[in-house]
């Protein structure tokens, strides 16, 4: 059976075609905003060192959830019996950076975290990049798909190219070529560094921009001066560039008038289909360090209810557990980065979803929660269980996901990140409403946030995925002081060490976007519907592929 989409079938009160109606109003599920505010304190906690992947925290971790997922009435859901899935990942931790751009006879140094972050996931114990050659390709995308080619016939190998963020309809979104000022997939960094590397780039710099990056250098600077990690690939030769990089727009601009170019002019020219790449006259870039490379084993931690009548088909609840850990120290001192917002708040909000839906009557389908690991390192571990799931992907019949949830309050609107993308859409409108909410696109689509979060690995291969978080409007006074707040997290406190839990957080957001996941999941886990992707969805093809396994 299929899930009913139109809005004709919502209004008659059902949320789901299946073998039954379901009721408009469902029991209460009592979410407790005082056990949420307890996990998220405890998770960030100072003793927890950030949640680092790979660092005697992520012991403690591990046996903090699996313990709540026990108390819960969850049972194991990881390899072998037991609560974890290993994954296997290469670490890289770059040190002696030294960095120079050559212009005009002039040499430009650059300071490692100040002007440029520089790293790697290649494996290996040093790079060395001498006079390599700078080449500018705009946006550094090769789509077909679209007839929009950055590189041209260019030959850019042992080169070192100059990309920007985002894609090409930020700066102009009337040109919908890009899907205006939604970001796709090719205006996210990890495409760009992939397509360098099948393009035999030597190294890639990105030009930080604040608001088509949608954050920060701060950000930047403590994200890629930690150290980097990558699954084990077969032949990462072929898919890593040597240097991953970036350079903050001021540099960008410098370097680009000394060779006597126009940076602002070039970014014009590279909206355009007829772009081609612009080599830097007289410029080159060499840069050398070392590189300490080593395998880790982290860990994915899954938890179960099994379903009473068909255990073998999967709702699915995520967040990652995972953060920066330890880094350089802030102007307070502080080198912890606590990530109690991120993503504490998304890991406290699935054990509170367990012990609601171990406390209720059990579901005819299983319910699986997996916080996921190494999400801050790339969605390595939601991209590592997507490639390796312990539960067939075929049979899961769509998955939730939650990542930085709301501490400020209840708020007008339920953002529905990658909107138009899948059925699930109507459900989160239906449920939504019951709070007196309305369901919104995602009010930031060119932050590029549905590539952002571990719900992506999922999605791309087909499972429809939900990321939904309150947005809008706050609905109690006081009002001003939370938007403040809000902002001020977006702006001094996203991946920075001043990311800690507050005894003034109102999670009444919060419980009611947990409320919004759990009656849905709750539908669809007591019925026999499939939730599909919408006509035109990239997504489609991948769950078509296995609609035998589902019939």
């Amino acid at each position: 059976m299929r899930l009913l989409s139109t809005a004709a079938a919502l209004a008659a009160g059902a949320l789901i075609s299946g073998c039954a109606t379901v009721a408009a109003e469902p029991a209460a599920a009592a979410f407790d905003a005082a056990r949420l505010s307890e996990h998220a304190r405890v998770l960030s906690d100072d003793s927890f060192q950030g949640r680092g992947i790979g660092t005697p925290a992520e012991d403690m971790v591990v046996r903090y959830l699996s313990e709540q997922y026990a108390a819960a009435g969850f049972q194991p859901g990881g390899e072998n019996g037991g609560w974890t899935q290993n994954v296997t990942l290469n670490r890289f931790t770059v040190s002696e950076t030294q960095a120079a751009f050559e212009v005009a006879g002039e040499t430009i140094p650059m300071a490692q975290g100040r002007e440029i972050v520089i790293s790697t996931r290649l494996p290996g114990r040093h790079v060395m990049l001498s006079d390599a050659p700078l080449v500018f390709v705009g946006y550094g995308i090769k789509a077909p798909e679209r007839n929009w080619d950055d590189f041209k016939d260019v030959d850019v190998r042992g080169k070192v190219i100059v990309v920007l963020v985002n894609d090409a309809d930020f700066e102009q979104p009337e040109l919908n070529t890009f899907n205006g000022r939604a970001m796709t997939y090719y205006g996210r960094w990890t495409y760009k560094y992939e397509e360098a590397a099948r393009q035999g780039a030597a190294g890639v710099i990105v030009v930080h921009e604040t608001a088509p990056a949608s954050y920060g250098w701060a950000t930047v600077a403590n994200s890629w001066t930690a150290p980097q990690f990558d699954i084990v690939r077969d032949d990462a030769a072929a898919e890593r560039v040597q240097m991953e990089s970036w350079i903050q727009r001021d540099v960008a601009v410098d370097l680009f008038r000394k060779a006597g170019l126009d940076f602002d002019a070039l970014k014009v020219q590279a909206r355009s289909r007829d772009f081609r790449p612009v080599e830097l006259p007289g410029a080159s870039f060499s840069g050398m360090f070392d590189v300490s490379t080593s395998q880790i084993t982290t860990r994915n931690v899954l938890a179960r209810l099994p379903g009473t009548t068909h255990p073998d088909e999967t709702v699915l609840y995520t967040a990652h557990w995972d953060h920066i850990g330890v880094g350089e120290p802030d102007a307070n001192g502080d080198a912890i980065f606590n990530g109690a917002v991120d993503n504490a708040t998304g890991t406290a909000g699935l054990l509170e979803l367990a012990r609601v839906w171990g406390a209720g009557p059990r579901p005819e389908r299983s319910i699986v929660m997996i916080s996921f690991t190494a999400e801050e390192s790339g969605l390595l571990g939601s991209e590592y269980y997507a490639a390796n799931p312990i539960w067939p992907l075929e049979t899961t019949v769509a998955g939730f996901n939650m990542d930085a949830m709301n501490v400020y309050g209840r708020v007008a609107d339920l953002g529905v990140i990658g909107h138009g993308q899948s059925e699930l859409d109507e459900l989160l409108a239906a449920a939504a409403a019951r709070q007196g909410r309305s369901a919104a696109p995602d009010a930031n689509p060119a932050a590029g946030s549905y590539f952002r979060s571990d719900h992506f690995p999922l999605a791309k291969r087909g499972v429809p995925m939900a990321y939904a978080e309150g947005g809008g409007e706050f609905r109690d006074p006081p009002v001003e002081p939370r938007e403040a707040a809000r902002d001020e997290y977006t702006s001094k406190r996203y991946h920075q060490a001043d990311d800690e839990w507050s005894a003034d957080w109102d999670l009444a957001g919060q419980v009611e976007d947990l409320e919004v996941a759990y009656w849905i999941g709750r539908d669809l886990a007591n019925s026999r519907a499939w939730p599909g992707w919408k006509p035109g969805s990239e997504f489609g093809p991948a769950r078509a592929a296995s609609e035998a396994a589902r019939r």
